[in-house]
């Protein structure tokens, strides 16, 4: 019986890679423009740095992360979301030396124990920024037009930008109030989980989806901003207008994690329906305090590879295709197999992409399997061949042959390649 990969994860392979490798090169263009540095941590931390940095209240903690205790009976967790590990990286690593702010990205694997469906996974893969060290709403602003611009680049158009505050500890506490008031004639409708959320997590009734009716006529948090978070709002919406970008401001929204303070937005795509949102962020000042350090205000967002690859084929943005195999080298008898071997190790060393045949088929098999690994050109060489120090150089696109000199051989395909490029 054959061993097969877990519920809710996926094998990535062939043309599907395309997709991540556009994405990839994508993110680290756009973070190089805004002077951005990779940050890479590891993928189970201690369970505490998540109670602490996520909130113990959250569905991630309550519901969706993978614990386990290891050998040494520490309690560890698959990481289920990137913002909290690095953080714990900056404080651990000493890294506000050299001044802030300290603006680092980051892509990687995910785990959430969430029942698996289009653009969700259990093991699923994020890229992220996190901009640490600055309050001031240009840093905000910078955040947003940094994810409007990757996803400008990687081709999409269709999207919707949703911004709005939550406030500070200050004004959220009224707004919370003036939320239970408006609920408590309503509890009895609440969902089981929006029951529990109602004493421990009220904010959480606002992004339920079973209560999506009720939340639609709840306060909106922007009414109750104090008037520090209310300029806030005020200069990061100015400078989203300076630059003529379009957004909705969005009264309930407060994103699924408590470290969130002030700014929060989303950036949603109609296909997905009800997972539409592509890009999630916002700002988390209180989060390195919390976590042991001195406080820092920051800022940042993440998206899902998964959800985006989605409507990348959604809305049929031609993505470029992988890189073809260049030549194939086809050979017959055993002095044509070393020669061939010799020809690959050099073209090789020329950064051009070489298979052989490794399974010892015919020639005709050999040309056969050519074809079926796509590759742009192919060399036959046989004995006969070697004696008369020539090889046939083979189009396979076209299927026209010719006969090339040895000695030229690898000059000859260097310039046919490049004349395809």
């Amino acid at each position: 019986m054959l061993v097969k990969r877990i519920k809710g994860t996926n094998d990535i392979f062939n043309d599907e890679l395309k997709y991540w490798y556009h994405i990839e090169r994508i993110f680290r263009e756009i973070a190089r423009r805004y002077n951005y540095s990779e940050m890479r941590t590891p993928i189970f931390e201690a369970t505490e740095l998540f109670i602490r940095g996520v909130g113990k209240e959250t569905d991630v903690v309550q519901k969706q992360m993978y614990t386990f205790e290891d050998r040494g009976g520490r309690s560890i967790t698959l990481r289920p979301e990137g913002t909290a590990p690095v953080i714990r990286a900056f404080l651990e690593n000493d890294l506000s030396t050299g001044g802030l702010p300290k603006k680092f990205y980051y892509m990687g694997p995910i785990f959430r124990y969430e029942k698996p469906q289009a653009g969700r996974m259990r093991q699923f893969h994020q890229y992220g920024v996190e901009l640490i060290g600055s309050s001031d709403p240009v840093a905000d602003f910078e955040t947003i037009k940094f994810a409007i611009d990757f996803l400008n680049a990687v081709g999409l158009r269709d999207y919707e930008l949703r911004i709005g505050s939550i406030g500070c500890g200050k004004c959220r506490k009224e707004y919370k109030s003036a939320l239970r008031k408006y609920y408590s004639d309503k509890y009895d409708q609440l969902c089981e989980d929006c029951k529990r959320r109602f004493n421990t997590n009220i904010l959480r009734l606002l992004d339920c989806k079973i209560d999506a009716e009720l939340a639609k006529s709840a306060p909106e948090t922007t009414d109750y901003l104090c008037d520090e978070c209310a300029e806030h709002f005020k200069k990061l919406r100015i400078y989203l207008d300076s630059l003529g970008i379009d957004y909705v401001v969005d009264g309930h929204l407060v994103r699924g994690l408590d470290y969130y303070t002030r700014t929060v937005f989303e950036i949603k795509h109609s296909s997905l329906g009800a997972q539409d949102t592509l890009i999630g962020g916002g700002r988390y000042d209180g989060l390195v305090e919390e976590l042991g350090g001195r406080p820092t205000p920051s800022v940042g967002f993440a998206g899902g590879f998964e959800r985006l690859i989605l409507v990348l084929k959604q809305e049929n943005i031609k993505i470029k295709d992988l890189p073809r195999c260049q030549v194939y080298i086809a050979t017959v008898g055993e002095k044509a197999r070393m020669y061939g071997l010799k020809l690959a190790e050099n073209l090789r060393l020329k950064d051009i992409s070489v298979d052989m045949d490794l399974m010892g088929r015919n020639l005709r098999n050999q040309l056969k399997h050519a074809n079926r690994i796509n590759a742009r050109y192919s060399i036959i060489l046989g004995d006969e061949e070697l004696a008369r120090e020539i090889a046939i150089f083979r189009d396979m696109d076209s299927g026209e042959q010719t006969e090339v000199d040895l000695d030229w051989m690898e000059n000859y395909i260097a310039e046919k390649i490049k004349e395809g490029d």
